[in-house]
């Protein structure tokens, strides 16, 4: 079927070993692996720190989701499916410590191998690595699942695929995939790879599975049941092969998952208060303060639980397509961000609690320092000055309000630099072009989120008094995602999480060849061959210093390319749930993020 690949996948002629090259016999198998540094845990772990290993087994979750699914392939473009399917039902080679920015811990494989370059990987297998039918994850399973996913998976695995030169089988057991440069990220992103069972796949096309076929993997929890576009259920696995490994002690100790879908955010929050849904997380601090005082939570059945994080802020707002003409120019996306009456909206939204966004990696040791770029930082962007927006190595800070609804200074500069960028209001007041075409665009939003509604209607509201012409429209989460896969869509809300180790998604969040790639993350369409290089730096960096000073650097010319009009983000999770529902005391430094809820919780009457 993928017989085009120029990629060497051996063939599994497991009787003869592959001759090893004097680098690779140099290397030898470690237990974990870090992006820089050495791991926090020792070979002989009994368990991670954030977990409680003696957490009874048994209970559920009940959670809710706004939106809708067709199918239970989540490793694949067409199709919506549960996002939580990736982490739940899904193992890998690997298993990433959230208590560390960025490191690995065996969990499918035994053992990890490389050299210095890391210019390869190679993974053993455990001997007792099972999947849910009970029968064993070879190697064979482990060439197919990378390669399949790389070619006709999600394009979010296609990029390091593109960068492995060969993939063979070493051993019965063991599997190596030699990079067609070294790349000190690769290997991690490698072991974090969802293994599938071949055999399940023979005959199937397995990228445009629905709903029709529920993949077979090792994982501890496998789909019970399920009624498309409603509900989906998941079961402990009672045989799961892992259950006693260090890395899972403390995991996986619910039960039962099930996931509830819902229209929109008020159905679910009703769900919630009347006991169909067991937790709920709440992203606004204003409704945190003024809706959880229902009888549940008076009486203490519910449970308020705050848990912070020192994970980066990441970026959330309304994010400008620069494909359309009109936001190509930085003046209007400046004119647009200025017109955004953050100080007002924040309070009337978000009672002025949780903190405005000034930096992609704000919260964290990874976001730019206020002023000019200094050391390495300007270092890097010294190649592209003469391209850089304005403020990039200056030191860019976002307008701010007198927290009035008039605005009326922050309305008088984004009138201003519309003037400059070529746009005037006519005698009736509509802003028009020198070829006299107005202002026109769509802020397209998925149905469902009434507050990203409600900051909506206040923000066009104010680009009205502009002279502009604003659509928002609300569509249904099957129109949204098309069209936002396709790119088509003037504006919309846009989040992009980020980590203490960022590396290659970044490519696809903000990368040159992502903006012209369906299905990237790439919304704003941005090309820019300053982020490329920062990019590049932040994957082959081997020096700590270098690595932030990369991450520093392209935060600046994110934040200087007035892309996004930034919201606020929250420093801590707020979460309400069941008084049986339980977490441990010690938090990892992601806090609430994937692997915490449910994966840590436990169930305890």
């Amino acid at each position: 079927m993928l017989s085009h690949l120029r990629h060497s996948v051996t063939a599994l002629a497991l009787a003869g070993l592959t001759t090893l090259a004097p680098q690779i016999a140099s290397a030898e198998p470690r237990h974990a692996i870090s992006m820089y540094g050495e791991p926090a845990l020792p070979p002989d772990f009994a368990h991670l720190p954030h977990v409680n290993p003696d957490a009874p087994k048994g209970g559920r979750i009940v959670q809710g989701e706004v939106g809708s699914f067709d199918s239970l392939n989540p490793l694949i473009l067409r199709g919506r499916a549960p996002w939580q399917l990736q982490y739940l039902a899904h193992e890998a080679l690997m298993g990433r410590s959230w208590d560390e920015p960025f490191t690995l811990y065996g969990l499918l494989a035994e053992s990890v191998k490389t050299d210095e370059d890391r210019s390869f990987v190679e993974f053993t297998l455990r001997a007792e690595a099972r999947f849910s039918d009970g029968t064993p994850v070879t190697v064979e399973d482990v060439l197919w699942s990378f390669e399949t996913l790389g070619t006709i998976g999600h394009p979010r695995y296609h990029g390091a695929w593109s960068r492995v030169e060969t993939a063979e089988a070493t051993g019965a057991r063991s599997v190596r995939f030699t990079f067609t440069e070294p790349d000190r990220e690769l290997p991690l992103i490698l072991g974090l790879r969802p293994i599938l069972k071949k055999a399940q796949w023979e005959g199937v096309n397995f990228a445009e599975s629905g709903t029709s076929v529920i993949p077979i993997t090792s994982a501890p929890y496998v789909v019970d049941r399920f009624e498309a576009g409603r509900y989906v259920y998941l079961k402990r696995n009672p045989d799961y092969w892992g259950r006693d490994l260090p890395f899972m002690r403390g995991q996986a100790n619910l039960d039962e998952i099930r996931m509830e879908f819902f229209g929109d955010g008020n159905a679910m929050f009703e769900a919630f208060t009347s006991g169909l849904l067991t937790t709920m997380r709440e992203t606004n601090a204003h409704s945190w303060n003024t809706r959880y005082n229902f009888p549940a939570v008076q009486s203490g059945e519910v449970v308020k639980s705050e848990i912070p994080h020192q994970r980066p802020s990441g970026i959330a707002g309304f994010v400008m397509n620069t494909r359309n003409p009109l936001f190509a120019d930085w003046r209007v996306r400046e004119a647009m961000i200025t017109a955004f009456n953050y100080e007002y909206v924040w309070q009337v939204i978000n009672d002025s609690v949780d903190p405005r966004i000034t930096s992609v990696f704000g919260n964290s040791f990874l976001a730019m320092e206020d002023g000019p770029a200094t050391g390495r930082v300007a270092e890097f962007l010294a190649p592209f000055e003469a391209d850089l927006t304005p403020d990039t190595i200056e030191g860019y800070t976002l307008p701010t309000s007198d927290g009035s609804v008039a605005n009326r200074a922050g309305m008088r500069r984004a009138t201003n630099l519309l003037s400059e960028a070529g746009w005037e209001a006519d005698s009736a007041g509509t802003l028009r072009n020198s070829a006299g075409e107005p202002f026109r665009f769509t802020l397209l939003l998925r149905q469902g989120s009434s507050e990203i509604l409600s900051i909506a209607d206040i923000y066009a509201e104010a680009l009205k008094r502009l002279g502009m012409e604003v659509n928002v429209a609300q569509i249904d989460s099957a129109q949204y995602t098309e069209r936002t896969n396709a790119f088509d869509f003037d504006m919309t809300y846009m989040v992009r999480a980020m980590s203490l180790s960022p590396g290659i998604e970044q490519q696809s969040y903000w990368g040159s060849e992502a903006a012209t790639q369906p299905g990237s993350r790439n919304w704003m369409g941005v090309e820019n061959p300053a982020i490329d290089a920062m990019i590049t730096r932040l994957l082959t960096s081997t020096e700590e210093a270098d690595f932030i000073a990369a991450a520093q650097a392209l935060d600046r010319v994110l934040m200087a390319g007035r892309y996004v009009v930034p919201f606020w983000f929250n420093d801590r999770a707020r979460i309400a749930h069941a008084r049986e529902l339980r977490f441990p005391e010690t938090l990892p430094i992601y806090g609430d993020w994937i692997g915490f809820q449910p994966d840590v919780w436990w169930w305890q009457e």
